[in-house]
């Protein structure tokens, strides 16, 4: 995908905003028509940490309610979510943690491995790669960029045999290491642009670091973390539990 098609594309596009909310349909829905809200999927996620911790304690069965209690959602939604894929469980009985840990990595996509792209190591990057939970996880960090010259070349701790590399190359290794995955971990006024070259090297999924709204084809799936937002909606909650409180006195 050339520079000129993709701005093309981009018009016809979305940002991460525009898909707040959006529905997904999963090939591996009980029928292909259906389409998956993302609370639900960001759901399963949660379901199969709980149930990894469960199975390192030897668990072997789980019912909804007992699942459901442990993450504060109520049976219901527990089947709800799942029913989007099938059948799971048995009543009177529950669902089997092993077949149960199975069947959702298979369903997030996390029983193979992703190799992922790193772009920008300053501070926020660096903690990035120092993370051993994306490994544990399928998602193996293969590569990693940046601009700065004085960067160029350093090995990166706790990755083998991975060097910083200018992007320059960065089309050529996406496609010799087959990355779909791309991680921007740069200021806001270098994400669009860094978005573009990950997009254009053919990566079709990126987790979004920067402070901003990036503007790419649809067919392009972006996830969004703004740390300042979330502690924006986090002192919200806290003040007005707050207020009410002071209210109540």
């Amino acid at each position: 995908m050339g520079a000129s098609s993709n701005r093309a594309g981009r018009q016809k596009g979305q940002t991460d905003a525009d898909r707040s909310g959006q529905r997904h349909r999963s090939p591996l829905a009980e029928n292909d028509n259906k389409r998956i809200p993302d609370p639900a999927v960001q759901r399963l996620s949660l379901y199969l940490r709980q149930l990894e911790r469960l199975a390192w304690s030897d668990r072997k069965t789980i019912s909804s309610r007992q699942l459901g209690d442990a993450l504060r959602i109520t049976d219901a939604q527990v089947r709800k979510d799942l029913a989007y894929f099938g059948q799971f469980g048995s009543p009177g009985i529950g669902y089997s943690v092993p077949d149960l840990i199975r069947r959702l990595r298979r369903i997030l996509g996390t029983d193979r491995v992703w190799n992922v792209v790193l772009i920008g190591m300053g501070n926020l990057g660096s903690a990035l790669t120092a993370y051993r939970g994306f490994e544990r996880k399928g998602f193996k960090l293969v590569a990693v960029f940046d601009n700065d010259e004085t960067k160029l070349g350093r090995p990166v701790p706790w990755l083998n045999d991975v060097c910083i590399q200018p992007l320059r190359e960065l089309s050529e290794t996406v496609q010799r290491h087959d990355i779909r995955l791309g991680i921007i971990a740069v200021p806001a006024d270098a994400g669009q642009a860094v978005a573009d070259r990950l997009i254009e090297a053919g990566v079709t999924g990126i987790l979004n670091f920067a402070p901003m709204t990036l503007n790419t084809p649809a067919a392009v799936e972006v996830l969004s973390v703004d740390m300042a937002v979330m502690l924006e909606q986090l002192s919200f909650r806290v003040g007005a539990s707050l207020e009410a409180g002071r209210g109540s006195d």
